[in-house]
């Protein structure tokens, strides 16, 4: 699978809401999560654990660029996983917590995201399908990144685990 990714820093995350209620987009969730990376030779893994949901193992390569791009991923369950990558544990890199506050809106992902020892973010993940190409999903992150432009800050171009290794 794969989808279309933006992330930036969040300025006012009350204001965030507020813009969000006037686009309309529908509050889905708001989620306690944590993602713990291990080291692997290509690509990314990370275990994501969301309190009062199923684990999740979930495997993606994605650029380090400072735009909308694209992400190829899968999702496995934990006994999925196992068979995949082995019944070893692989070693943990970093550990990621974060509250995530989840909206959606024509078909995009919005994640509000308090993370843990980083700050606060916004990141649109548009699901790239057949009734959705990649076209599509770019044009529909790019009208909400142009909806939310008052609370965006600096574009990034890696993930919350680089952050975090950078930082610690």
């Amino acid at each position: 699978m794969q989808n279309i990714e933006f992330k930036a820093e969040l300025r006012d995350i009350d204001l965030a809401r507020t813009l969000l209620r006037k686009i309309h987009a529908t509050p889905i969730a708001t989620l306690e999560q944590t993602d713990t990376y291990y080291r692997l030779t290509d690509g990314r893994l990370k275990k994501r654990e969301t309190k009062g949901l199923p684990t999740e193992v979930i495997f993606y390569h994605r650029e380090n660029q400072a735009k909308a791009r694209v992400s190829r991923f899968t999702i496995y369950s934990e006994s999925q996983a196992r068979q995949h990558f082995g019944a070893e544990q692989l070693p943990v890199w970093i550990k990621v917590v974060k509250v995530r506050e989840v909206f959606m809106h024509s078909g995009v992902r919005i994640h509000l995201d308090r993370v843990e020892g980083l700050g606060t973010f916004i990141e649109f993940e548009a699901l790239v399908t057949p009734q959705a190409p990649q076209e599509a999903c770019h044009q529909a992150v790019a009208l909400l990144r142009q909806a939310l432009v008052p609370v965006m800050g600096e574009i990034l171009s890696h993930s919350y685990c680089d952050m975090i290794a950078v930082d610690g």
